[in-house]
C-alpha cells in the first residue's frame, strides 16, 4: 500500500470513528466499549488510540475524567480557531463557516493567543440577536510560533510589540535572546514560552529584517506575517528546467488550430501574466460567437508534481503592490503559460453561441492552440471606445469594430444579468502609485471603465457556461459558491438604511438579490452611496470554493466556477484537469472516487488561502494609506463618516484613506452613541452625528507600527 493509500485509509476510519460518536443514539464509552462495538481486534488498539489522539487534539472529541469519550457539543463545548483583538477579548471561529462566532471576554480567554485552536465552554447562548459567549478551557494546538513585530530595548530586556495587533501581549525578550536587535528593527520572534496568568509570553529573536524605516522593510514585515513564501524549492525550479518554453509539434496533435482566429489579450498596462484571450464573431441574425480562450497551466504543471504540489499550497498569487507572489513561478505564468501576442500558445477554449438577448443557446469546450494578435491595455481599448486619438487610430484602426462588437456583447450580458437581479457594486477602489523604492506617490479612487467591464462580462459568462456544463455531467466538480445572507444581517442592514429613507423589501427567511441590487440602484449618486454599499458588502457572506453547487447569491447566478485564471488561482487549475479528463475520456471509476475525496480539502484549503491574501493584500494598502497621510499631519480634508461604533466615528476621505474621529477628540459637547439608530447626539447642543453625513477633519496622528489614523473634526 503507498503511502497516500495509507493517508485515505487512515482519514475514512477516523471520520468512521468521529461520525459514530457523533451519533445522537451514542452513549460515551471508554476505549475497551469502542474496541468491542466496533469490532476493533485487539493488534489495532493503537491504531484507535492514535486515531482517538487525533480527534482530542483537534477538538472533535473529548475524553471524561472517567476515560470516557464524547463530542463535546453533548457537554455544551466547541472547538475552533481563537481570533484575538487589540483590545484583549477574542472570538472563536468555529469549523463550519455558516455558524456565527462566539465572544471570549477578556477574563475569560485564559492564555489563548491569536490563531490558537482551542475548546471552549459556551456560557450563553445566541439569544435575540445578541452574539453567544463563551471561555477558553483549554488550549488544543497553538497556532503561530513564530511572529514579526518590532523590538524595543530597555536596560535588562526587550520586548517585541506583534505587527498582528490581534496578537495584543508584547513578547517579553531577555537580552541573551535579543540577536543584536535594537529599538526600531522589524524583527522574527520565536515564541519560546506562552503566557501563564498574568505573565506575558517570551521570546528570541530569530531573525531581523531591518530598521522599520528601511526601504521596502513594512512590506516584507507583511509577507513574514502572513507566512507568505517567498521562494520557490529547488525541486520546482528543477522541474521547470525540463519544461520546454516554446509550443512543441507533438503538443498540437489531438487540439484545435485557432491561430487564424483574431484574437486579443485585454489587461493592465503592467500585467504579465496573460491568462486569457478573446475572440468574437457578429453573425447575421445579431448573435454572437463568443470565444474565451485560457492558458491550458495544466498541460505544464502535471498532478502531484512538485510544482503541483507548492501550487497547492500556495492556493493563489499575491498582489502586494510593489511585487507580486506567485503561485507558479515567472518562468511559467510570464513565459510559456502566458498568452503573449504573437506567440503559439496551448489553451482550453470555450466557445459560445450568445443570442442578441445575452442567452446561451450553445457552446463548445475544446483543447487549443492559439496566437493572439494583439496585447492591448484596458486604457487603449477605452480611447479606442470614446475618443481614440491618431496615434491610436493609425496603429488600431482595423480592431475597432471588433471592440465595438465586444462593447455591445458585453452591454447585453450586463443588461441580462441586472435583470435576473445580480449585485453590482461601484466601489471606489484605491489606486495607490508607487516609487521605484517603494514609496508611496499617490492615492486616488481606481476607475472602472467599459474596457475593465467588457472583460468581467465575458468572464463571468464564461465561468457560468462551464459551471452549468458541469454540473449536468454530473462529475466531481469544484464550484464557486456564495450563499444567501443570514437573515438577522439584512435586519440590521434595514435598519441602517432606514435612517437614509432606504428601504429593502422581503427581509424575512428569503431574499432575492434583486432587492439589494435595486437599493444599490437608488442609491447611485447620492452622497451615502459608498456608505450604503459597503454596508450591503458586510451584510453578505464570503464566497468560498465548495464541491456541492449551491449557486452564487451575488451574481444571482445558479451555477458558477473559476475557470479563467488558473495562472493565479489553483481551483482554476484543478477544473481544467477534470475539463480536460472529460473531454478525453478519461474519468474513470477509479479517478471518479479519488476525486469526490480529494476535492473537498483541496476547495477548502484554497478558500482558506485566499482569504489570507486578501487579508494580506488589504494589510499592504492600509500600511501604505498611513505612510501617506505621515507627512499630511495638520491638514484639514472634506470627509463622510462610514462608521460609528461606541469608542467613536470613522472618516473616509475622497482618496479611499480613512481614520478615526476618537470620541474624546469630540470636545465641544458631551456626545452620547445611540447604537440603535447609529448616531452621536451631543447632550447640550443636541448636534448629531450619523453615517453619511459630511464633515472637515482635520488629520492628528499617523501611526505606522498600529497602522492607524487619527482625525479630529474641525467646526
Amino acid at each position: 500500500m503507498d503511502l497516500d493509500q495509507e493517508k485515505q485509509e487512515q482519514k475514512q476510519r477516523k471520520e468512521k470513528i468521529l461520525s459514530f460518536i457523533r451519533n445522537k443514539d451514542y452513549q460515551p464509552l471508554k476505549i475497551k466499549e469502542l474496541m468491542m462495538i466496533l469490532a476493533v481486534p485487539a493488534e489495532d488498539r493503537k491504531i484507535l488510540e492514535d486515531i482517538l489522539k487525533e480527534l482530542m487534539e483537534d477538538g472533535s472529541i473529548i475524553q471524561t475524567k472517567r476515560g470516557k469519550y464524547v463530542a463535546p457539543e453533548r457537554l455544551n463545548m466547541v472547538a475552533g480557531i481563537f481570533q484575538g483583538h487589540p483590545k484583549g477579548f477574542g472570538f472563536l471561529i468555529l469549523d463550519d463557516p455558516t455558524l456565527d462566532d462566539i465572544f471570549i471576554p477578556s477574563e475569560l480567554v485564559n492564555g489563548a493567543l491569536h490563531q490558537d485552536r482551542v475548546l471552549c465552554r459556551v456560557n450563553r447562548p445566541n439569544y435575540g440577536g445578541r452574539r453567544a459567549e463563551g471561555e477558553v478551557l483549554q488550549i488544543l494546538k497553538r497556532g503561530k510560533k513564530e511572529l514579526i513585530g518590532t523590538y524595543e530595548e530597555s536596560k535588562n530586556f526587550g520586548f517585541v510589540t506583534a505587527d498582528d495587533q490581534r496578537f495584543s501581549q508584547d513578547i517579553y525578550i531577555p537580552k541573551k535572546s535579543a540577536a543584536g536587535a535594537v529599538t526600531g528593527h522589524k524583527v522574527l520572534v520565536q515564541i519560546t514560552d506562552w503566557p501563564k496568568e498574568r505573565r506575558n509570553p517570551e521570546g528570541k529573536i530569530i531573525e531581523i529584517l531591518g530598521h522599520r524605516n528601511d526601504p521596502g522593510v513594512d512590506i516584507l514585515s507583511i509577507i513574514y506575517q502572513f507566512e507568505l513564501p517567498i521562494e520557490f524549492p529547488q525541486e520546482v525550479y528543477d522541474q521547470i528546467s525540463n519544461i520546454p518554453m516554446e509550443v512543441q509539434d507533438q503538443e498540437r496533435k489531438g487540439r484545435k488550430d485557432l491561430r487564424s482566429l483574431r484574437m486579443v489579450t485585454i489587461d493592465g498596462a503592467d500585467a504579465k501574466d496573460l491568462d486569457d484571450a478573446i475572440s468574437i464573431e457578429k453573425s447575421e441574425d445579431g448573435g454572437y460567437r463568443l470565444g474565451v480562450h485560457i492558458s491550458d497551466v495544466s498541460h505544464y504543471v502535471k498532478e502531484h508534481s512538485p510544482l503541483d504540489k507548492e501550487a497547492q499550497k500556495r492556493g493563489t498569487s499575491v498582489y502586494l503592490l510593489d511585487r507580486v507572489i506567485p503561485m507558479l513561478p515567472y518562468q511559467l505564468s510570464n513565459g510559456i503559460c502566458s498568452l503573449n501576442a504573437g506567440e503559439d500558445r496551448l489553451a482550453l477554449t470555450c466557445f459560445m453561441e450568445i443570442n442578441n438577448k445575452g442567452k446561451v443557446v450553445d457552446h463548445q469546450i475544446v483543447e487549443s492552440v492559439i496566437r493572439v494578435e494583439e496585447r492591448m491595455t484596458y486604457t487603449d481599448v477605452q480611447a479606442l471606445l470614446e475618443k481614440p486619438d491618431e496615434m491610436l487610430i493609425q496603429k488600431y484602426n482595423h480592431l475597432i469594430p471588433f471592440f465595438k462588437d465586444m462593447e455591445e456583447l458585453a452591454s447585453i450580458l450586463r443588461k441580462r444579468r441586472s435583470k435576473r437581479g445580480a449585485i453590482d457594486f461601484n466601489f471606489e477602489e484605491s489606486k495607490i502609485i508607487l516609487d521605484e523604492k517603494g514609496k508611496i506617490l499617490e492615492i486616488r479612487a481606481a476607475e472602472r471603465n467599459t474596457a475593465t467591464r467588457i472583460i468581467e462580462e465575458f468572464m463571468l459568462i464564461c465561468n457560468e457556461t462551464i459551471a452549468e456544463h458541469y454540473f449536468w455531467q454530473d462529475t466531481p466538480f469544484v464550484y464557486r459558491v456564495h450563499e444567501e445572507p443570514d437573515p438577522e444581517k439584512i435586519q440590521k442592514l434595514s435598519d441602517y438604511i432606514y435612517h437614509f429613507g432606504y428601504r429593502i423589501k422581503g427581509t424575512g427567511n428569503i431574499l432575492h438579490p434583486k432587492e439589494l441590487q435595486k437599493l444599490i440602484g437608488d442609491i447611485e449618486g447620492s452622497p451615502e452611496e459608498q456608505v450604503v454599499s459597503r454596508l450591503i458588502l458586510r451584510s453578505l457572506k464570503q464566497a468560498r470554493y465548495y464541491t456541492q453547487n449551491e449557486g452564487h447569491f451575488g451574481l444571482a447566478a445558479k451555477y458558477y466556477c473559476h475557470f479563467t485564471a488558473p495562472i493565479r488561482r489553483y481551483p482554476d487549475l484543478l477544473i481544467h484537469r477534470i475539463i480536460k479528463e472529460q473531454l478525453k475520456g478519461k474519468l474513470s471509476k477509479d479517478r471518479f472516487k479519488y476525486l469526490q475525496k480529494a476535492l473537498p480539502d483541496l476547495a477548502k484549503h484554497a478558500s482558506m488561502m485566499e482569504r489570507v491574501a486578501e487579508e494580506a493584500e488589504r494589510e499592504v494598502e492600509k500600511l501604505k494609506k498611513v505612510e501617506y497621510m505621515s507627512d499630511k499631519i495638520g491638514e484639514i480634508y472634506e470627509g463622510m463618516i462610514t462608521g460609528i461604533t461606541s469608542w467613536g466615528l470613522y472618516v473616509e476621505l475622497p482618496n479611499t484613506v480613512e481614520g478615526l474621529v476618537h470620541v474624546t477628540s469630540l470636545d465641544d459637547d458631551y456626545y452620547i452613541h445611540d447604537e440603535r439608530n447609529h448616531l452621536f447626539l451631543g447632550e447640550h447642543t443636541k448636534k448629531i452625528y450619523r453615517l453619511g453625513d459630511q464633515v472637515k477633519v482635520e488629520v492628528i496622528r499617523a501611526d505606522l507600527i498600529q497602522r492607524t489614523i487619527d482625525f479630529h473634526i474641525v467646526h
